[in-house]
């Protein structure tokens, strides 16, 4: 099942180098602090986590640009891929009147087990000012989520042989989603009732690309993947407020305002047992992207030389219908800078769509150069199959 991997990552690869995303980005200091940004996020990172933030800077920031941010993270916190293997190893050993119980016991630990796999990256240009602070930004993003099909159909009258035409007839489904986005964020400060606000929009044009693939759990192949493709360009809207005073801050963003439903193409498939050769199974597959508006608020203590933050989802994303892939995340995170060169972060993230998700936990540092160049390294663990890593490189002037 060593294909399988092979999959997930050569698709991710293929897909970031030509793509931009949806309502997540990857992005090196806000991933090390669990993904925080909605108030915690500065002028060059805004238009990723809350627009309004552009036009929060320092007095000295004339201009500042990511060149680029890159990460990778991968999550089969189910152990899918030994699951997978184990049940490929016991189907190709098996042989007419052998015992099956081995199998139907893959079969139980294969059934549920989701994997996925995300790479993407950000570059941005940013331009601070009193009048209208601006930020162009450009953003890539691919997933590949995978799951079993167990099947349960077999009839051949021998119920161990039907355990192995079960376990030969179940498929992988494999679903894929790429989305190029390029925008502008805008961004304006000002003073209410003695209130400080700033408000930002980023009008941005993405184009969104969908993959789907099944093959039985004993054979997979990529060579076929990006034959089963679909793409559609759409104009799209995030907003953003930002409410703060001395360290204390409370933001919103909505992401995505436009919403779309983007399906892949249809495949059909025919698997045919080779235990016995009466026994076959044709299925259709297809799925479709829900792109909806997230809504999130954000609240912290945000200073010159730490922060602390949390941010919420407000709503749920489906992401793909008929996949376990839907999100809502809670996260907290902080900073602590030391003397402006070195800066230590921490944070944690939990999936509030399912009960049973586990806890995610990141880390990362960030490395001032002469405050001029910026590197920043992160990662994440939420166990022993499921981790990411994630690099920034930043310029300020």
């Amino acid at each position: 099942m060593k294909q399988f991997i092979r999959l997930c990552s050569l698709s991710a690869v293929f897909y970031a180098c030509s793509t931009y995303s949806a309502s997540y980005a990857i992005e090196a200091r806000g991933d090390s602090m669990g993904g925080v940004g909605v108030v915690a996020a500065n002028f060059l990172t805004a238009p990723f986590y809350n627009p309004a933030i552009t036009a929060i800077y320092r007095r000295n920031d004339d201009a500042g640009m990511i060149m680029p941010s890159a990460g990778l993270i991968y999550n089969d916190e189910y152990d899918m891929i030994n699951d997978l293997d184990n049940l490929s190893d016991l189907i190709s050993g098996y042989s007419a009147g052998s015992d099956a119980s081995a199998i139907q016991s893959a079969l139980d630990d294969l059934t549920g087990d989701t994997a996925s796999a995300q790479l993407g990256g950000v570059v941005a240009i940013a331009i601070p000012n009193q009048y209208v602070a601006l930020n162009i930004f450009g953003k890539a993003y691919a997933e590949t989520f995978a799951e079993a099909d167990i099947y349960s159909g077999a009839s051949t009258g021998n119920s161990q042989t039907n355990i192995a035409v079960n376990a030969e007839l179940s498929s992988i489904n494999a679903v894929s989603v790429a989305v190029t986005e390029v925008g502008v964020s805008l961004a304006k400060y000002q003073t209410f009732l003695g209130q400080h606000l700033s408000f930002g929009v980023s009008p941005k044009l993405q184009r969104i690309y969908t993959y789907v693939y099944t093959a039985n759990s004993t054979s997979y192949d990529i060579k076929d993947f990006a034959e089963n493709s679909n793409g559609n360009t759409m104009f799209n809207m995030d907003a953003g407020m930002l409410w703060f005073h001395g360290p204390l801050r409370f933001g919103f963003s909505a992401m995505n305002l436009v919403s779309r439903d983007i399906a892949t193409e249809t495949i059909t498939q025919t698997i045919t047992s080779s235990i016995d050769g009466s026994q076959s199974r044709t299925y259709t597959l297809n799925y479709t992207y829900e792109m909806r508006p997230l809504y999130t608020v954000g609240a912290g203590l945000v200073g010159d030389f730490a922060s602390l933050s949390v941010d919420y989802d407000l709503n749920e994303e489906e992401h793909f219908t008929n996949f376990a892939d839907n999100t809502q995340m809670l996260r907290v995170g902080g900073e602590l800078d030391i003397l402006r060169q070195l800066k230590l972060r921490a944070g944690y993230q939990k999936n509030l769509a399912y009960s049973n998700s586990d806890d995610t936990y990141t880390a990362g540092i960030g490395i001032d150069f002469l405050n001029i160049v910026e590197f920043d390294l992160g990662v994440s663990y939420t166990n022993e199959h499921a981790m990411g890593g994630f690099v920034n490189f930043l310029a300020t002037y």
